[in-house]
């Protein structure tokens, strides 16, 4: 990867990847507002997943999960809302799950979903 911002993109694709053989719908991908942005926005079975995509080159400092704090958690909840705001009656329940992307030189890439996070 040339770059954080390619890695970053490439994690990215894989999630959505993922996503969509578990069977989700993806809605949205790098949805803006004023409040930032949300990596994936999808439907899973009756409910809306807003997605953080947390990708990471190695486990040398950390597990992609570690850099969802409690302010991130707060400005998912945040964007969450808007994107509901800005699309009426399309959401159902509304969860935050995150996926965890580890790129393996070496075969194919670690993938985690955690779902439902708050």
């Amino acid at each position: 990867m040339a770059s954080k911002d390619d890695l970053g993109r490439w994690g990215e694709q894989v999630a959505a990847d993922h996503l969509t053989s578990l069977g989700y719908l993806v809605l949205d991908r790098n949805w803006r507002c004023g409040q930032g942005e949300i990596d994936i926005v999808a439907r899973d079975g009756a409910s809306t997943a807003v997605v953080e995509v947390k990708t990471r080159s190695s486990l040398a400092f950390g597990h992609p999960f570690e850099a969802i704090t409690s302010r991130k958690l707060a400005r998912l909840h945040g964007l969450a809302m808007a994107w509901c705001r800005a699309h009426p009656g399309r959401h159902g329940n509304v969860r935050v799950d995150v996926v965890g992307v580890v790129r393996d030189p070496a075969g194919a890439p670690q993938i985690e979903l955690m779902r439902d996070v708050f």
